[in-house]
């Protein structure tokens, strides 16, 4: 059969992209038998020629023309997703998109927006934006985008076409309640921050730090470093109680931004390890020795929507007994991904490896148990739909595979700056499930048990605070142990 160029360029490429893999497994895996490593060649080469011909068909013979790089990228999406849910390709656009969420700063107007009938919803200006400054309110809806018509486009084009280069001007078109006419709004787009932390004083005299995060970029550890220090000098020292870090539907992040949040509550110890195939790229990520809080209480909040990054440092500060974790179980995403650039832009998201407790609880498909169990009152839609949870997901990693042997004290440490290469985003027990989670099958059925026991975890938070009855029973437990203290200070 005659090949085309351009499919005897791929095959070649293909060719020399797996060759160095197959040496480098073979390495890995000492002495193979001879005959074992050419069969598994031989089969290799074989399916790429199965491949090589349905591509060749499907150039030829397909009823519309086809792109070649459309087919290819096609290809490697369907490779990727067939591994577990967070391997993924990237096309340059996502790629690109994921920069800006882990860097925590873009070019745009400054506000928070959904889509309703068909139109963009301001849900609210952000605090000192050019939106805020331009006269943006919430519950407006933005109806064209410099003359360009909302309706028909996606909440995501409609935000691309909002965010742009500093210094530029675009007109809103914006549909507000109690104006007879629409309102053209000229706004100037600048540095917009992703707020990464939102901070104010509760409790009857402003004495409990309470911190949001809602994502690991790179400005996490310093706002947090910022919040703490403004909100306990506010309270003083002699009234401060301590704080509660709500980690609540905090998807996650960057895990070395995990490790330092964790470190701002630590003075030493484990914080989390990541287990790779082989034990040379397993790391262990420890404490450094000063602990900001100051020794202060701490108390941490998660439900069904903390996962990834959220859970390392839920899950450090609870086995260093640092912290009181309240609130229903966490999503369990356990795994490790790490975010490899490719020649087009583009990127390439890779499952590398596991996340374990410094106790040596993997986080994958379990989650993060609470200390104190606070079930959420839920509204009657939210009620109605099902849980989701890593191992609800298709094709999701077990939390202990049969070929995983190695125990906490086989990990081999590495450098703390490889955090840095790790990126978790959508970002993750060993030895107390041991004996009967042998397999992937009795992991999930074991990590869907635990979670019946403990009450179903939904990732939802009321707006208003008075029904926020997981933040109540937080506030309500550190005024509890203030009181305590404060007794004891006495006698």
């Amino acid at each position: 059969m005659k090949r085309t160029p351009s499919l005897i360029t791929f095959t070649v490429l293909l060719t020399c992209l797996l060759a160095p893999t197959l040496t480098f497994r073979a390495m890995a895996e000492d002495v193979q038998p001879a005959s074992n490593a050419k069969s598994e060649s031989e089969d290799l080469y074989e399916q790429l020629k199965i491949f090589g011909g349905v591509l060749e068909r499907v150039q030829r013979e397909y009823v519309d023309e086809p792109e070649n790089r459309e087919l290819i990228e096609a290809a490697m999406i369907g490779m990727l997703q067939s591994l577990d849910p967070h391997s993924a390709y990237m096309p340059p656009k996502n790629f690109e998109d994921m920069k800006v969420q882990t860097k925590g700063e873009f070019g745009g107007l400054g506000i928070e927006v959904t889509m309703e009938r068909g139109l963009v919803k301001v849900v609210a200006p952000i605090a000192d934006t050019p939106a805020e400054r331009a006269g943006i309110l919430t519950n407006d809806l933005i109806a064209r985008l410099d003359g360009e018509d909302v309706l028909g486009l996606t909440l995501s084009e409609a935000v691309d076409i909002m965010r742009g280069k500093i210094g530029t001007k675009i007109t809103l078109t914006v549909l507000r309640e109690g104006e007879e006419d629409p309102l053209e709004i000229d706004i100037i787009r600048d540095i917009i921050e992703i707020k990464a932390v939102r901070y104010r004083a509760e409790g009857p005299e402003g004495q409990i730090a309470y911190i949001r995060l809602t994502t690991f970029n790179e400005n996490t550890t310093k706002n947090l470093r910022k919040a703490m220090a403004e909100l306990s000098a506010a309270a003083g020292k002699e009234k401060f109680a301590g704080y509660i870090l709500d980690l609540r539907n905090n998807p996650g992040g960057l895990l070395g931004e995990a490790v330092k949040v964790s470190d701002s509550f630590l003075s030493q110890g484990e914080i989390v390890s990541t287990r790779a195939r082989k034990a040379e790229d397993n790391i262990r990520f420890n404490a450094r020795r000063g602990d900001m809080s100051k020794g202060a209480p701490v108390l941490v909040l998660i439900n069904g929507g903390s996962a990834s990054a959220s859970e390392i440092v839920a899950g450090a500060l609870q086995d260093h007994h640092r912290a009181l974790v309240v609130g229903t179980q966490s999503f369990g995403k356990g795994s490790v991904q790490t975010v490899i650039p490719l020649p087009n832009d583009g990127a390439l998201r890779l499952t590398t490896a596991r996340y374990f407790t410094p106790s040596g609880r993997s986080i994958q498909a379990l989650g993060v148990t609470p200390d104190v169990i606070i079930d959420q009152e839920l509204p009657e839609d939210i009620k109605a739909r099902p849980r989701r949870s890593e191992a609800s997901l298709r094709g999701h990693l077990s939390s202990s595979p049969e070929n995983d042997k190695e125990t906490p004290d086989a990990k081999t440490n590495k450098s703390e700056d490889d955090s840095n290469d790790k990126s978790n985003t959508d970002t993750k027990d060993d030895n107390e499930y041991k004996s009967d989670e042998s397999s992937e099958g009795n992991a999930d059925v074991k990590a869907k048990d635990k979670t019946k026991e403990k009450g179903k975890s939904f990732a939802y938070v009321p707006r208003e605070l008075e029904k926020d009855k997981q933040l109540q029973k937080a506030i309500e437990i550190m005024l509890a142990m203030d009181a305590s203290k404060q007794r004891l200070l006495e006698n």
